[in-house]
């Protein structure tokens, strides 16, 4: 238990009644020598972290009288979350203020435990895929292409041209719905509050295309390896195009709104300021990457599925402040329509799954009609299928930034190591240099325009 400074003096001194107890003990080196270390050790418990932000200027104890501090130049260590709302419950930060200007701030992360890089390497290459889509539970279709991409380049298949088409248009359906989120929180964080309303009215209505194409709103297990769970529906041409015009039609609502707006642009104009350099040395991507003025969209840069053949804009701008970072994700919506469009117009016939019986399970018609066909069907989703030895690596741009997986195969059905790349995890520590000379008022705009998903932080 620790000792307080009186008990401490009482035991250097020897003289419980406050009179002297006649020993030759110098008083004055004896109080420097085990009072000052044991009330500086106090003096740091400031809860779990502590050791790793610590104060600019410590409390130095030499020996009485202990002067008064003073209030120049002194900082002050809070905690931010991990209850806030903005954070979702699963984001702590620790800040250093002085007064209300931030000096330093520290994510801490860790409170969600999902260990899905772990419990990947424990299921199938089939089963694979319903774990990753609850990674990012905001754009699910991203970490399901990343990790059927891994699994295709170690199995060396070509995917039929339909199937391509498909996960493109799934995709860009899934950012406009992620970005659509990100402007109705990033809304109602800052005090707009009707944001919240017109984003998720939009977005309510993409999911509900997303549904009828997969069966589910979210965490769709429909982008698998060899292809897609299913083909498309009937009708399935005049709900993604219907959709596409009340995006366009809530996307100028949101620029009316916000864009000119004198309060929207004194929270966000110039707060939270990132260099590319920065953004370089922290491998920073996405959004946040190019509101500094750096094009970079693997879309564009290192074209995956039919990017190539479909017209579109990458949005960047300049500034690199929260201001830039929503100016972005409100264009770049326009811009995934406009690739909806396109793949609506331009989707091919044909199969939409590679018809490999090795990988790819009978049609349900024929489970009812032939044994061996049941039994593939069984053996096929209780073991797997075998992809052989060697390791890849396969990368996407998901809509935070570039999202990647690293697999390595023994040559069994299950991966011997699984690695996620996501990108909220390096995207959070772009909010330690926004921080820094930045009130406290303007910490849940930095932290609500990096857009961390935590649940591919903690993986």
């Amino acid at each position: 238990m620790s000792l307080t400074e009186e008990e401490l003096k009482m035991q250097i001194t020897g003289d419980s009644s406050g009179t002297d107890s006649g020993d030759d003990v110098d008083e004055d080196v004896a109080e420097q020598a085990v009072i000052a270390p044991e009330l500086k050790r106090l003096s740091r418990q400031t809860g779990e972290g502590s050791q790793e932000l610590r104060p600019l200027q410590e409390i130095v104890i030499a020996g009485g009288p202990w002067p008064e501090l003073e209030g120049d130049g002194q900082t002050m260590i809070i905690n931010m979350g991990p209850q806030h709302p903005s954070t979702h419950g699963v984001l702590r930060m620790m800040m250093e203020l002085d007064g209300e200007t931030v000096v330093r701030a520290k994510p801490v992360i860790g409170y969600l435990h999902t260990g899905m890089e772990k419990t990947g390497e424990e299921l199938t290459y089939v089963q694979g895929a319903t774990n990753v889509t609850r990674m990012d539970y905001v754009s699910p279709l991203s970490n399901e292409l990343v990790f059927a991409t891994a699994v295709e380049q170690l199995l060396d298949v070509e995917l039929p041209e339909r199937a391509i088409w498909m996960r493109m248009m799934l995709v860009e359906l899934n950012r406009i719905s992620s970005h659509l989120l990100f402007q109705a929180t990033n809304g109602m964080d800052m005090g707009a509050v009707n944001m919240m309303l017109y984003g998720w009215r939009e977005r309510e209505e993409v999911l509900r295309v997303l549904e009828i194409i997969t069966g589910l709103r979210m965490n769709h297990n429909f982008i698998r390896p060899g292809g897609l769970a299913a083909d498309l529906p009937d009708g399935w041409q005049e709900a993604v195009l219907g959709v596409c015009e009340q995006v366009e039609a809530g996307i100028a609502d949101y620029d009316k709104l916000l864009t000119e707006n004198p309060i929207w642009q004194s929270r966000t104009v110039g707060v939270g300021v990132i260099t590319t350099e920065q953004c370089m040395a922290l491998s920073i991507t996405g959004p946040v990457l190019r509101s500094t003025g750096f094009p970079w969209d693997l879309r564009k840069t290192q074209p995956y599925l039919a990017y190539d053949q479909v017209d579109f804009d990458v949005i960047y701008t300049d500034n690199g402040d929260c201001y830039d970072r929503y100016r972005i994700r409100l264009f770049e919506v326009l811009e995934s329509v406009k690739i909806v469009r396109q793949c609506v117009a331009k989707m091919p016939g044909g199969d939409y799954r590679v018809q490999d019986k090795k990988i790819t399970p009978p049609p349900r018609a024929r489970i009812d009609e032939s044994m061996e066909a049941l039994i593939h069907h069984f053996k096929l989703f209780t073991e797997g299928f075998r992809v052989p030895p060697g390791e890849t690596y396969a990368r996407v741009e998901s809509p935070r930034g570039e999202i990647g997986c690293y697999l390595v195969s023994d040559g069994t059905g299950k991966p011997v190591r699984m690695h996620v790349r996501g990108p909220s995890f390096y995207n959070l520590q772009a909010i330690s240099p926004m921080m820094e000379g930045r009130m406290v008022a303007d910490a849940v705009a930095i932290i609500s325009t990096c857009d961390p998903i935590m649940g591919e932080v903690d993986r």
